[in-house]
């Protein structure tokens, strides 16, 4: 008969405990016939050695005629020093009727004989010998023997010489027991809570996927206990859900975009007609500076929304002194041309496991924003701490009022004081930095720069 597969959290939980107190219970309940100090049987050589002995002492007294010789013969060898016994003079001898009366000369019983006698009234059957231990003594017996002209029974004495067990020490110690007990279920327990923790574990793993943008589903959710896969099952629909929103939201730019730039194109074209049949004046220049602006801005609406989906799918682990160490040249050189300065710091030999493209317009756009809006200065630093790494952009020219500082990485937000229609941008630059920043776990804040200007102060988790 096949049991049927447990598949709830809780049934599996109960199951176990169960079993593990199964295993505990036939522990315990199987360690006290290991025990010697219980009446048990022989073991098959020591029973041979016993009954070797027991033959030697049937022909040694083959020859008495009476048994009380035998007797003080036995307590003679009783009584000799132990440390001296060899081979068979190492066994202590006592022998009893048919009866189960110990036969023994006239005097207080030792120890030894006391123990003899406690063995008879707890063998049921003297045709089957069985041994047991008192203290340090092993007592074993009956075996029949004749002596005399007569049959008695032979009990052999050994002295047990053995440390104690550990079996002892848990019996006599009953914290050892429970420490053994614990060490038997802990295993257990402790595979328990992996198998319990694993489905949990990949709940998170997915969890943080999501949060780096990486919208794929897990099918390895759907396994385990049947909340874990309920759970599991929810939170695959839920990132299908998200990707079908944004696969909706992409198509519906792009469809928006095709449809704008349609009659951009044929207001471009009827502007050029007007101009070579018109000539230039100040209205159609006006009209062609507009429509170049309002195509730029599509475009850069478009590269926002394609990076926000798409970054994910094109990370790799990059240094960065090759991610940005041309951007920074270049960007010196064309600063150096309309008479400003950019200075910045050596770049720390590190990798970043990141959108390359992404990561470098990120850059790009703080470095070429700070260019423009600074009078004579730019600076930028880089330095990593606690792998972390900070990269600070910062310039000296009017800067940005501390009310709207938080405001400028809104899409098409433009500080009235500074970035007015004329200065040519979108709005959209800063915007696209502070998406591609988050999109790699990090943060960008801006503040007063010490130059007078503007300081924007970035922050990104470092690959190990």
């Amino acid at each position: 008969m096949r049991l049927p597969k447990i598949t709830s959290l809780y049934g599996r939980i109960f199951a176990i405990f169960w079993f593990t107190m199964f295993l505990v219970l036939m522990a315990v309940l199987s360690l006290p016939h290991f025990d010697p100090r219980k009446v048990s049987d022989i073991p098959e050589p020591y029973f041979k050695r016993l009954l070797e002995a027991r033959d030697r002492v049937q022909m040694h007294f083959a020859d008495a005629q009476s048994i009380d010789t035998v007797i003080a013969a036995m307590s003679q060898h009783h009584e000799r020093d132990a440390d001296q016994r060899r081979g068979d003079r190492g066994f202590d001898f006592f022998l009893t009727d048919l009866d189960g009366n110990v036969l023994r000369q006239h005097g207080r019983p030792s120890p030894e004989e006391r123990a003899v006698r406690n063995l008879v009234t707890n063998i049921d059957n003297p045709a089957k010998p069985q041994q047991r231990l008192y203290g340090r003594y092993m007592l074993s017996g009956p075996l029949p023997i004749k002596l005399a002209q007569a049959d008695y029974y032979l009990y052999i004495g050994l002295r047990w010489n053995r440390p104690p067990s550990f079996i002892f020490q848990l019996f006599d110690h009953p914290f050892q027991l429970l420490l053994a007990t614990m060490i038997v279920s802990t295993p257990l327990l402790l595979w328990l809570a992996w198998a319990l923790s694993q489905p949990a574990r990949r709940l998170e793993q997915a969890a943080q996927r999501v949060a780096r943008g990486e919208f794929a589903t897990d099918p390895m959710l759907e396994k385990g206990t049947s909340e874990f896969r309920q759970a599991g099952a929810s939170f695959n629909q839920m990132v299908e859900a998200v990707n079908q929103m944004i696969s909706r939201q992409q198509r519906l730019l792009s469809d928006i975009s095709h449809e704008l730039r349609s009659p951009l194109t044929r207001l471009r074209m009827a502007n050029s007609l007007a101009q070579r049949k018109q000539g230039q004046s100040p209205e159609l220049t006006r009209i062609d500076t507009e429509t170049q602006r309002l195509e730029s801005m599509i475009n850069n609406l478009l590269d926002l929304s394609r990076m926000q989906i798409d970054s994910h799918t094109k990370r790799e682990l990059q240094p960065l002194a090759s991610l940005w160490e041309p951007l920074l040249q270049d960007t010196q050189y064309e600063a150096e041309q309309i008479g400003k300065t950019l200075h910045y710091s050596s770049i720390p030999e590190h990798s970043i496991m990141c959108h390359p493209q992404l990561m470098m317009s990120a850059l790009e756009n703080l470095v070429r924003n700070a260019v423009y809006y600074g009078d004579s200065h730019v600076q930028v630093s880089m330095e990593v701490i606690d792998n972390e790494l900070i990269v600070s952009v910062e310039d000296d020219g009017e800067g940005v009022p501390e009310a709207e500082r938080e405001e400028i990485f809104r899409p098409f937000y433009r500080v009235s004081t500074a970035r007015d229609a004329n200065s040519g941008g979108t709005g959209l630059g800063l915007a696209i930095t502070e998406n591609a920043i988050r999109q790699h776990n990090g943060s960008i804040k801006a503040s007063e720069s010490e130059l007078g200007g503007l300081l924007v102060t970035v922050r990104l988790p470092l690959s190990a």
